[in-house]
C-alpha cells in the first residue's frame, strides 16, 4: 500500500500548467497527459485551487498559477492534496495482544520512529520548489 497517487497527479497538474502557460490547460488537456478522466483532476484541482495554489474560473477552461514556480514547494502541494494526516503517514496496527510483551510494546517503541521518518520526508518536500521539477523535466524532454 502506498500514499495516495494525489500528490504525484498534482505535482504532474501543476508543472504541465506551467509547461502551456500560453495554452488553454483544461482539465481535458490535463487528464490527457495524466492519463486519467477529467473528473479526477478536476477533484484535485480543487484542492490546489483551495490551498491558493491555482486559479480557476467557473465555465472558463484553463487555470493559472497563482505563484511564482520558486514560492511552491513540493510540500505545499502534498498538504494541498491530503495526502496524509500530520503524524499518520505511517498506520500503526490497532489491537496488538496486550498479553504478549511485544503487543504490549510495539505501538510506543515504533511510533516515535514513524513520526521521525514522516517529518523528514516532508522537511525534504519543503526545500524542494516547484522550479526544481518543472527544470528537470524541461531538461528531461530535450533530451529526448
Amino acid at each position: 500500500m502506498s500514499i495516495s497517487s494525489r500528490f504525484a497527479v498534482g505535482i504532474h497538474i501543476l508543472t504541465l500548467i506551467e509547461f502551456n502557460k500560453d495554452g488553454v490547460t483544461s482539465s481535458d488537456y490535463l487528464a490527457g497527459s495524466v492519463n486519467t478522466n477529467p473528473a479526477l483532476i478536476r477533484k484535485i484541482m480543487a484542492m490546489l485551487k483551495k490551498a491558493d495554489l491555482i486559479e480557476v474560473k467557473p465555465g472558463v477552461a484553463g487555470a493559472k498559477l497563482t505563484k511564482d514556480l520558486t514560492e511552491i514547494s513540493l510540500y505545499d502541494v502534498y498538504r494541498a492534496v491530503s495526502v496524509v494526516e500530520e503524524n499518520e503517514l505511517f498506520s500503526i496496527h490497532d489491537n496488538p495482544n496486550p498479553a504478549c510483551p511485544v503487543g504490549q510494546n510495539i505501538q510506543t517503541a515504533i511510533e516515535p520512529i514513524f513520526i521521525q521518518a514522516q517529518s523528514t520526508m516532508e522537511s525534504v518536500l519543503k526545500h524542494v520548489s516547484l522550479a526544481d521539477v518543472v527544470n528537470d523535466v524541461a531538461t528531461k524532454s530535450q533530451a529526448t
